[in-house]
C-alpha cells in the first residue's frame, strides 16, 4: 500500500496536461486549506477537480471490483472515502466553488475527458 501514489499520478498528470493545451493554466495542486485538498485547484474561479481512482472511491463501473478478501477491513475503509468525498465536495459547494470529479475510469477516451474539462472550465 505504501507504494500507492496519492499525488501527482499519471491520470492528475493527464489532466493538467490537457488544461494546458485548453488554455487552462495558473492552477494549484493540492491546495491546503481547502476540504479534501483538491488535485487541481483554481482559485480565482473558485473551481476544484479531483481525479478520483475507481477502486479506492468506489465508482460503479467495470473497473471497480468489489474486494474478496478482508472485506471487514477494506469495505469500511472504502465507505469512510466516499463519504469524506462527500463532505469535502458539499463543503466546498458551500464556499461557492464548482467542483468536477473526475474518475479513472474515464481515462480512456482522452478527448470525451477534454470536452468535459472544457466544459467545466467554460
Amino acid at each position: 500500500m505504501r507504494l500507492i501514489k496519492s499525488e501527482n499520478t499519471k491520470p492528475e498528470l493527464v489532466v493538467r496536461r490537457l488544461l494546458r493545451e485548453a488554455g487552462f493554466p495558473g492552477y494549484r495542486i493540492h491546495r491546503p486549506g481547502l476540504p479534501g485538498k483538491p488535485d487541481i485547484a483554481f482559485i480565482g474561479k473558485r473551481k476544484a477537480i479531483f481525479v478520483h481512482g475507481c477502486f479506492w472511491h468506489q465508482h460503479d463501473c467495470k473497473k471497480y471490483k468489489m474486494p474478496k478478501s478482508r472485506k471487514d477491513y477494506w469495505l469500511p475503509k472504502l465507505r469512510q472515502n466516499v463519504e469524506r468525498d462527500k463532505k469535502n465536495t458539499e463543503e466546498l459547494k458551500a464556499m461557492g466553488w464548482s467542483v468536477l470529479v473526475l474518475w479513472g475510469c474515464e481515462f480512456n477516451d482522452e478527448a470525451g475527458l477534454s470536452k468535459k474539462i472544457r466544459m467545466f472550465m467554460s
